[in-house]
C-alpha cells in the first residue's frame, strides 16, 4: 500500500520513466527520517480547515500553525514581521511550509511533482552548510577542500531550490489567472536587492493564489501593496 502524507491523501505512484518524480519523491522521503519525531508529526501537513469568511486564522495562529492542505496565505508583512526578529528563523519554517504545500498540491493536480517537499528541500541545505562550517575547523578537514565544497553544494542546492519554486508559483498564477508570469525566476541567481525583490514578489502572489483557493477574504497588505508597490506590480 502507498503511504498517505498528513492531509490523508494518497499519491499515485510514480510512473516507471518519471524521473524528476522519483527523484523529488525519494529525497523529501529521505530527508523526513531525520527529523525527530514529535517535530515531524507536527510539521506534517494536515487538512485545512477553511473559515467562514471573518474567522480566518489570525497572524499569530499563521506563525505557528503547521502547514496545510489547501496552502495558507501567508502575506509580505507577516512574513517579514516574523522573519526580522528571528534573524531568518522563522523564514526557515516558511520555506518548509510552502515547499511542502506546493509539494501536496502538485501530487493533487498533476499526480506527480517537480520540487522536493519542505524536508528536501530545506535540510540538504542546513546539512552541507552545518557539515562544512564544522569541517571548517575541524583538523585535518580544515586544510582540504571539502569545507568549501560543501558550503557551495548547499547555497547551490537552495538556489535552484528558490528558482524551482518561483517557477512553480509563475505556473499556479498563470494557469488560474492568465496573462504573463509575475516573476523572472533567474532572478534567485542575481546579488542583493534583485533576489530579495523577486522573493518578496513570490510571497505576494503565492499568498493572493492561496487565498483565492481557500476561499479566504485578503486582508490588505500595507507593506507590499503602499509601501513598496514594486512588489505587487504585474511585472517588474
Amino acid at each position: 500500500s502507498r503511504q498517505s502524507l498528513g492531509s490523508g491523501f494518497v499519491p499515485p505512484p510514480p510512473k516507471q520513466d518519471d524521473y524528476v518524480d522519483k527523484f523529488c519523491r525519494a529525497t523529501n522521503d529521505a530527508m523526513k527520517q531525520l527529523i525527530v519525531p514529535p517535530i515531524r508529526s507536527y510539521v506534517e501537513i494536515k487538512p485545512a480547515a477553511l473559515e467562514a469568511e471573518g474567522q480566518q486564522l489570525g497572524p499569530f495562529e499563521k506563525l505557528l500553525t503547521p502547514p496545510q492542505s489547501p496552502g495558507l496565505s501567508r502575506p509580505v508583512w507577516l512574513v517579514i514581521a516574523a522573519s526580522v526578529p528571528t534573524a531568518l528563523g522563522w523564514y526557515g519554517y516558511y520555506k518548509f511550509s510552502v515547499e511542502e504545500e506546493l509539494y501536496e498540491d502538485e501530487l493533487r493536480r498533476e499526480g506527480r511533482v517537480t520540487g522536493c517537499g519542505g524536508a528536501g528541500t530545506l535540510l540538504p541545505f542546513v546539512f552541507a552548510t552545518l557539515g562544512g562550517g564544522v569541517a571548517a575547523i575541524l583538523p585535518p578537514l580544515c586544510f582540504t577542500p571539502l569545507p568549501g565544497m560543501l558550503l557551495k553544494a548547499g547555497a547551490l542546492w537552495i538556489l535552484l531550490g528558490q528558482v524551482n519554486l518561483y517557477r512553480r508559483v509563475n505556473e499556479l498564477w498563470t494557469e488560474k489567472y492568465g496573462g504573463e508570469a509575475p516573476l523572472v525566476c533567474w532572478w534567485a541567481l542575481l546579488p542583493p536587492p534583485l533576489d530579495v525583490v523577486v522573493g518578496l514578489r513570490q510571497v505576494h502572489f503565492l499568498a493572493k493564489y492561496w487565498a483565492d483557493v481557500r476561499g479566504d477574504t485578503w486582508e490588505k497588505d500595507v507593506v507590499a501593496e503602499e509601501l513598496f508597490p514594486f512588489i505587487t506590480s504585474e511585472r517588474f
